[in-house]
């Protein structure tokens, strides 16, 4: 399976490429698509114009932030009828008879779709939580009114807790392999 991308950032598009995807238009991607898949936190990712375009059968998930970013008014308003294929999953049939498949209503798939998030990420997440709390009561004086990024070393620390708890270790740098790596800086 050939994966594809449609990007507005030239950057990540040319990354993108190096990296050996194809990236395209969403004009372009709608007619070759079989899963499409938004994560970019901007209205109107996909429209009428490319559902008009889409597969029979093609599938359509949010991924990324709010509901806004699959126009679901227009796909309804596109469709003549409209059925639950199974939970979670709302069929739209076109003119046409192509069925359009939305997960989650269009919400975030992840929370909207899911049954639950599994411990070992459940986990990670309340362990990055009460350390950064300790952190933030422990250096409050020192950080200001603002947002504050969860520090690299609280990220590491429950990164390497958690490759302990699957029994795993990585390597270290050595003192010499530090120091080199620091005359860089």
């Amino acid at each position: 399976m050939e994966h594809q991308f449609c990007e507005i950032d030239p950057i990540k598009a040319a990354e993108a490429v190096m990296d050996g995807f194809k990236v395209m238009t969403m004009d372009e991607a709608s007619t070759l698509g079989d899963i499409f898949i938004t994560v970019t936190g901007c209205n109107r990712v996909i429209h009428k114009e490319h559902y008009m375009k889409m597969k029979d059968g093609a599938i359509l998930c949010n991924a990324g932030h709010f509901d806004v970013e699959i126009s679901v008014p227009e796909l309804e308003k596109m469709a003549c009828e409209k059925r639950v294929q199974r939970k979670n999953i709302m069929g739209y049939k076109m003119e046409d008879g192509r069925w359009i498949n939305l997960l989650a209503e269009g919400r975030l798939v992840n929370l909207a779709a899911g049954d639950g998030h599994p411990a070992e990420i459940m986990d990670m997440s309340f362990a990055l939580q009460a350390l950064s709390a300790q952190y933030v009561l422990s250096n409050y004086m020192d950080l200001g009114n603002r947002v504050v990024d969860v520090p690299e070393e609280i990220d590491k620390r429950v990164a390497l807790m958690k490759l302990k708890s699957w029994g795993i270790t990585i390597d270290q740098l050595t003192y010499e392999q530090k120091k080199y790596l620091e005359s860089w800086c």
